[in-house]
């Protein structure tokens, strides 16, 4: 059956992060915004130089989101980058350290590991690093070239401060959002099958475990059937492996729809099916297999595979005993399942030893 292709390690960045692309056009329009503040307030200090030093970072802005846009991810990053850097090192040669222009720069740091390779996110962070405290060293030996009163010069501080907040805010919350989510994805993919959606075996033998427990303590009924579609191989081989995935995808909605909330159901391997009924004696279990089996055998497969089939499930029915364990459950339902093969196929065998 046809699978997705592998993603390759050396796939561009863009391709395995697009969250964090989205995530740096909102950071464009937001520091856009920005700048445009800093072009008023630098005009109202009396700091024209770097007033129209924000004319062109917003240039340099709407630059990197019409490139983020075009998937030029590089070009928007080098901008970005360029931007920052040179905005942040005039202002504190301008008015001086005091400014929290020098904030701006620690922004990248959380930034370069999401959006680069390991390796080249360090050297990245070495020459972040050695430009901030060479920055810092400079200011120590020569004074402000364009310096302003202690109290505008609070008022940047205080700006420059506040957004620099905001920002790490909201870039902490995308990067906590964007880890859950990828946590999510993973116990997912952990725990059900990629094509139907259904539990895979791995987790239904968990699940299952847990169900043999609870019967062990309490003694109430667990039912459990295996099913498995009729002549599945020429399906393949006439509508081919997409198709057939096709059909797979359906049958499994199709029998997860007449299974109650409680009831838990994977996908065992191949065409193979395996529902565990907590709750239920051999008797309510059939009338569930019969259900399965009827909706399979009216349903109308012309969408699904572009001509008319008759598909037909078989299935086998067991119910827990005293002294079981899950295995020895599951291998009366699989016999019962052969008896059903062998009596010509679309019908529920109840187990007999």
């Amino acid at each position: 059956m046809s699978r997705p292709k592998s993603m390759s390690a050396r796939e561009p960045i863009r391709e395995r992060r697009p969250q964090f692309w989205q995530v740096a056009k909102r950071c464009c329009q937001i520091a856009a915004t920005v700048d445009v503040a800093f072009f008023f307030l630098f005009h109202l200090l009396g700091s024209p130089i770097l007033a129209w030093v924000n004319v062109v970072s917003v240039t340099m802005y709407v630059v990197a989101y019409r490139a983020l846009a075009r998937k030029q991810n590089g070009l928007a990053m080098s901008l970005i980058w360029a931007e920052v850097i040179i905005h942040a090192g005039l202002g504190v040669l301008l008015i001086g350290w005091e400014s929290g222009f020098h904030y701006f720069l620690l922004m990248f740091i959380p930034a370069l590991f999401v959006s680069m390779a390991l390796r080249t996110a360090v050297i990245f962070l070495v020459a972040l690093w050695s430009y901030y405290i060479t920055l810092y060293l400079v200011m120590w030996v020569i004074e402000p070239l364009q310096p302003i009163a202690p109290g505008a010069l609070l008022a940047v501080y205080l700006f420059n401060l506040s957004v620099v907040f905001a920002m790490f805010s909201y870039l902490s919350f995308f990067y906590l959002t964007m880890v859950t989510t990828a946590n999510r994805k993973l116990r997912r993919m952990a725990t059900t099958d990629s094509l139907t959606a259904l539990f895979n075996r791995r987790q239904m033998t968990e699940l299952a475990e847990k169900e043999l427990a609870r019967f062990q303590r309490t003694g109430r009924p667990v039912a459990f059937l295996v099913l498995d579609i009729d002549h599945f191989k020429a399906i393949n081989d006439r509508h081919g492996h997409e198709v057939g995935d096709r059909v797979l995808i359906e049958v499994a909605n199709l029998i997860k729809a007449q299974l109650r909330t409680q009831d838990l159901i994977s996908r065992w391997g191949g065409e193979e099916f395996l529902a565990v009924l907590p709750d239920t004696g051999l008797d309510s279990a059939q009338a569930s297999a019969e259900r399965m089996r009827k909706a399979l055998l009216a349903h109308d497969w012309l969408a699904t595979t572009g001509e008319p089939i008759d598909l037909t499930i078989s299935a086998g029915v067991s119910e827990l005993r005293p002294g079981d364990n899950l295995n020895s459950a599951i291998s009366r339902a699989d016999r019962a399942l052969y008896r059903s093969k062998e009596g010509g196929r679309n019908r529920v065998e109840l187990e007999t030893i």
